[in-house]
């Protein structure tokens, strides 16, 4: 397996969507120029949504010209519908986000469509993508629980995961989208999946809404998997999933999988100035726990040792 691992920072998307504060148009592509000078090369920063839905995002066909256009840099937009689609690939993204939860009272409280629509829509978008040579990812929301339902069997993503694959998408993200899951069901879901398909099929996307999402990261990396989600601070939480709070902070992931040997090209001190940056932003505290032990050791006139 490779040692080198894809993060993917979702924080300017994900992480600001549900935020109080409005942060403008400038302020976002400061962060996003903080992120790819820290070393960050995949961000999803926009999702091309009705404003009236998530007003957080009404500046994306904006902010999108105003990206960092560094050579190896890779953006991914989120759409939840065929116009949303033909937005973001006017826009000039050359990768695109379908959301499919994996209960209809999620999808249509998120989509306003059953399980059955949604995954119709998702495959109606695929195929359309596949002829203008965009690369498709489908988020398999709430993979773990629903925030309405609660709790689903192992073998509900893995369905949902096989249909789209047939529909001829690119990947799948596995997405705990209120942190309810555990590593064990990590590990029943993924493995399957990742016997049938391979690994560098499959990005993980967690939020640490009850502690875990470090375990759980590090046994998707240990099953294989390269490729995750993360946030920058913590921030996230979705509108349309009550109970659901930040992502895994960036830097917490960073500091998991290079400690453990893997490698990201991400700089944690970078993360520090972004991280600064979206709390003033956002005007809420913001870091990971990383960044709580580098300040704590800073206090005590020690300067700390990551590795």
């Amino acid at each position: 397996m490779s040692d080198t691992v894809i993060v993917n920072e979702v924080g300017l998307r994900d992480g600001l969507q549900n935020q109080p504060v409005t942060v403008d148009t400038d302020t976002k592509a400061r962060l996003a120029r903080l992120l790819v000078d820290a070393g960050v090369r995949y961000l999803e920063p926009v999702s091309f949504v009705s404003p009236k839905a998530i007003p957080q995002m009404a500046d994306a066909a904006a902010l999108t010209p105003r990206l960092p256009a560094d050579e190896g840099l890779h953006y991914t937009a989120l759409v939840p519908n065929l116009k949303g689609y033909q937005l973001a690939r006017d826009a000039g993204y050359r990768t695109v986000a379908l959301v499919l939860s994996t209960t209809d009272t999620f999808n249509q409280r998120n989509l306003n469509m059953s399980l059955e629509q949604a995954a119709a829509s998702c495959e109606s978008i695929i195929a359309a993508a596949r002829e203008d040579g965009v690369a498709t990812r489908t988020y398999i929301s709430g993979a773990f629980a629903c925030p309405y339902d609660g709790p689903v069997p192992v073998s509900l993503p893995q369905q949902l995961t096989g249909r789209m694959f047939a529909a001829g998408g690119d990947e799948v993200a596995i997405a705990d989208t209120i942190g309810a899951g555990n590593p064990k069901q990590m590990k029943d879901i993924m493995t399957p999946l990742i016997r049938e398909y391979g690994a560098d099929k499959f990005f993980v996307h967690l939020h640490d809404t009850r502690g875990l999402a470090a375990a759980m990261a590090w046994e998707a990396a240990d099953l294989g998997v390269r490729r995750f989600d993360a946030s920058v601070g913590g921030l996230g939480g979705c509108p349309f999933a009550p109970g659901a709070t930040g992502n895994m902070a960036t830097e917490d992931l960073v500091y998991l999988l290079e400690s453990c040997g893997l490698k990201t090209g991400i700089d944690i001190q970078g993360l520090r100035e972004v991280v600064t940056l979206a709390a003033e932003a956002t005007q809420r505290p913001l870091g990971g726990r990383i960044l709580e032990w580098m300040a704590s050791q800073e206090k005590r006139g020690k300067t700390p040792c990551l590795w």
